[in-house]
């Protein structure tokens, strides 16, 4: 059989642009390795490592895990994978975990493959969540807390403040992949697999 070559995908897109749902198919389909940050701090206080007993107090309150855990904690992960074969999901956030993941997968001689850009205009976002809170009423759920129209809009806003600087960061380096958001979950996913390498 032939060895799978390296792959690093890392997925931007404002909240409700469906970046979860289409970043697990994409795993799923193409044998990529899903990351994410949030899920390893879990696991690591789960399990009560000393990596685990140092973050959940940051984690308890409120305040962000700096920049060099995080990237220990990816380095860790990727340490042994042959060949690397990931997607990134929630990381990174900032320029400065972007630049270190560019060094780190630089290292492993895995560089950045694809940066798919899920663009979905603000109102039709803002409609797709709160809609979202309308179905898990009607099926009487509890809705998210961030389902409501005001807690949406502000964070579109946030997003756009925060991945600006990431959009410019991999778009400079010709790794970035804007794909149209708006259509069916069948849709989309063609249009990112068509901007795959």
């Amino acid at each position: 059989m032939i060895q799978p070559k390296n792959k690093v995908v890392i997925f931007l897109g404002p909240p409700g642009a469906g970046k979860g749902t289409q970043a697990e198919r994409l795993a799923r389909e193409q044998g990529l390795t899903k990351i994410s940050t949030g899920d390893i701090l879990r696991d690591h206080i789960a399990r009560g490592t000393e990596l685990g007993r140092m973050v959940q107090p940051m984690l308890d309150a409120g305040q962000l895990v700096p920049d060099a855990i995080l990237i220990a904690l990816i380095r860790d992960r990727l340490a042994g994978m042959e060949p690397v074969r990931v997607i990134f999901d929630g990381f990174p956030r900032t320029t400065a975990q972007a630049e270190a993941l560019d060094m780190l997968l630089e290292e492993l001689g895995a560089p950045v493959s694809a940066v798919p850009l899920l663009d979905v205009p603000d109102e039709t976002l803002i409609e797709r969540i709160v809609d979202r809170g309308r179905q898990a009423a009607a099926r009487g759920e509890a809705a998210r807390s961030d389902d409501t129209e005001e807690v949406a809009r502000k964070r579109q806003q946030v997003y756009r403040e925060q991945t600006q600087p990431l959009i410019d960061h991999y778009g400079a380096r010709g790794h970035l992949r804007p794909v149209d958001g708006v259509g069916s979950m069948d849709e989309v996913y063609r249009r990112i697999m068509a901007t795959m390498p």
